[in-house]
């Protein structure tokens, strides 16, 4: 009996490393294959490869998506959950987070237990506890509602099966919908049409439980600033009666100190190393009086140069005399256009002042102030000292001058385009190894484009290229060393002194994947990056206070829906990373949020309750309304903020 033949195993088809080796054989040796498939073969691998190149740029933009919406979702929990989660949280973060809210413990490791059954009350409903920031609505809040539209604003639960382990819990909590919720579409109850606004709700909920509620917390020392215009462009005090009244004011209401700006373009006006100190020091006497301690800023940007300033403070004037000549030292835009807000520091090592470089010129005012008010630092009367390293004195390209028309919230300009930071470009370039990179973007459009109208900004665009990223690493490293330059002689003209470095709050476009106005500022922190992290480390090598501007308004009058704003998700990413280095924080206050929740939401920034590691800031900064809003601001009463910081008894309340 005749064996019936076995059949044969059919072979595998090559995959991934293989299918590419296959491929490639049969594109080099078309003499195997029978006649007329050649041309085939080479077509087929052709096209392959293209598809290949098609799905990896379909999966690159599938992973861009995925983390955009991941970046959403963080900055949810942390805006309305209070959630601690890092500036780079990943997935067992999240986990963690969840978890601990449904009362189990996780360790460092990743142990999740349950260590006691949780309240009679969450057992019943099975939902999270309420977070210190989320307390129940009130009846003062839901004035407006009636008892069924009450019930229908309250927040929605996330139901959890005990039995269920916490490594499950990204797979089963699923929120629950309540059958009442059907009416309104809305993605909150609160947004009904039967309820309150939101932010009028929002208001009466924060401040129904944190009116009476800063006793016992940590001090926080407030300093206010003095008025731009007590001292003239001679260096004289030109109003010693209104001065006394403010101090006197300031006095009343328990502020520990004053800040005072000492303008480079007064005190060395009208020639080089003559320095004029008078105006100062009668000043200073005044403030000794009240026994009041002081903050100077060295202040060597210019000031006032908008329709609603009423003081100008130019650069000195020997200083402009240069720049007739050499208009290079001062940043330039990619049209030629010169700003004379502050010296490019393409010349902080070039002797381009006379015979003077950029950062001596720095270091000799400074020492001129140390010599001149030894006594007052030997009384401890200054207790710090401010450096200006850039456009109202803060770390940052003038990228957004009003000056240059530009409104808010257009993307800026790259301010590299004088004759000594296009040297820099070039040697960089060369270094390394693509000389042709020696150039500013040519797409990066103007200072009110949008990202999404720019080749360089938008979506995929080429801030993500080989040439965008070198590019973008250079023009942030220069602010860097600039930076670390001026700090340096900084810290020997004041020993022993507090430094502080303030840095700016661009928060418009955050939202997006090139984060725009934060790249022609100065900061690479694209959703891929982190830009802050490099520049905290050299101001941690200086030991500095990092001074950040705090938006009392999630949504301030500034924004709206197209900037792609986020100044809560930029305050947090900033914050955590300079506590997370050690630093000092201080904060600052904006001209444009004077109402009662901004100040609260401000005295919730400065001393997080939540806050594991209680950090808090080291001083506050108040600043001053300018005379076109004093009657129309809604925080008339200093008083209240201030014993709010200083954690005091609260007996009044905030005028609404």
């Amino acid at each position: 009996m005749e064996s019936q033949p076995q059949p044969q195993p059919q072979p595998r088809r090559p995959r991934g490393f293989a299918a590419t080796a296959a491929a490639a054989a049969a594109s080099v040796s078309p003499t195997v294959t029978p006649s007329g498939s050649a041309g085939a073969s080479t077509a087929s691998s052709g096209k392959g490869k293209r598809e290949r190149e098609k799905e990896k740029e379909r999966t690159k933009l599938r992973e861009r998506h995925r983390r955009a919406i991941t970046s959403r979702m963080l900055a949810g929990l942390r805006q309305y959950g209070n959630f601690p989660l890092p500036a780079r949280a990943d997935m067992n973060d999240v986990l963690a987070a969840l978890a601990r809210e449904a009362g189990w413990t996780v360790e460092p490791d990743g142990t999740t237990y349950r260590h006691s059954p949780p309240p009679q009350h969450q057992q019943h409903l099975g939902a999270f506890p309420v977070r210190s920031g989320e307390s129940p609505l009130t009846a003062t809040s839901l004035k407006n509602c009636s008892v069924k539209a009450t019930l229908d604003c309250q927040q929605p639960v996330v139901r959890i099966d005990d039995s269920l382990s916490p490594a499950s819990l990204d797979s089963v909590v699923i929120a629950e919908r309540d059958t009442r919720s059907e009416k309104y579409p809305s993605t909150s109850p609160i947004n009904s049409v039967e309820c309150l606004e939101a932010d009028q709700l929002i208001q009466d909920v924060h401040s129904t439980e944190h009116d009476n509620d800063f006793t016992g917390t940590q001090y926080v020392p407030v300093y206010v600033k003095l008025s731009t215009g007590f001292i003239n462009n001679f260096c004289q005090l030109a109003d010693p009666d209104g001065v006394r009244q403010e101090l006197s004011h300031m006095n009343s209401l328990n502020v520990d100190g004053v800040i005072v700006d000492c303008w480079w373009g007064i005190v060395e006006c009208w020639n080089p190393q003559k320095y004029v100190w008078s105006g100062y020091r009668e000043l200073f006497n005044y403030i000794r009086e009240f026994k009041m301690k002081i903050q100077v800023v060295m202040a060597f940007h210019e000031y006032g140069r908008t329709d609603s300033a009423d003081v100008l403070i130019s650069l000195p004037n020997w200083i402009l005399e240069i720049g007739k000549e050499n208009q290079d030292i001062f940043f330039t835009d990619r049209e030629g256009r010169r700003t004379t807000e502050f010296l490019s520091w393409g010349i902080d090592k070039e002797r381009v002042l006379n015979g003077r470089t950029g950062v001596e010129v720095y270091f000799d005012f400074m020492r001129s102030f140390r010599t001149e008010f030894d006594d007052l630092f030997a009384e401890g009367l200054i207790s710090a000292v401010e450096i200006g390293l850039g456009p109202s004195g803060e770390l940052r390209y003038p990228s957004f001058s009003e000056r240059m028309e530009w409104r808010y919230p257009g993307i800026g300009e790259f301010q590299c385009y004088d004759k000594y930071l296009q040297q820099h470009l070039q040697r960089a370039a060369k270094l390394r190894g693509h000389s042709f990179w020696a150039r500013g973007p040519d797409n990066a459009g103007h200072y009110n484009s949008r990202p999404h109208e720019t080749g360089f900004f938008c979506e995929r665009g080429d801030y993500d290229s080989y040439y965008g990223r070198f590019f973008l690493h250079w023009y942030a490293q220069a602010l860097m060393d600039h930076a670390d330059n001026v700090l340096s002689l900084a810290n020997l003209a004041f020993e022993e002194t507090k430094i502080i470095v303030k840095i700016p709050a661009v928060y418009w476009w955050y939202k997006t994947s090139s984060h725009a106005a934060e790249l022609t500022a100065g900061y690479y922190n694209p959703t891929n990056q982190d830009g802050y992290s490099p520049v905290f480390e050299v101001l941690k090598k200086h030991s500095v206070t990092v001074k950040f501007v705090c938006y009392g308004l999630q949504i301030c009058s500034y924004e709206n829906d197209e900037a792609f704003a986020d100044p809560e998700g930029l305050s947090w990413q900033v914050l955590n990373s300079v506590w997370d280095r050690g630093l000092k924080v201080a904060g600052e206050n904006t001209l444009s949020c004077y109402d009662k929740e901004g100040c609260l939401r401000i005295i919730e920034t400065a001393k997080p309750r939540n806050d594991p590691d209680c950090r808090h800031f080291s001083f506050f900064v108040y600043q001053q309304p300018s005379p076109l809003v004093q009657g129309v601001i809604c925080l008339p009463d200093l008083d209240y903020f201030i014993k709010c910081m200083h954690a005091g008894d609260i007996t009044g309340d905030l005028v609404p």
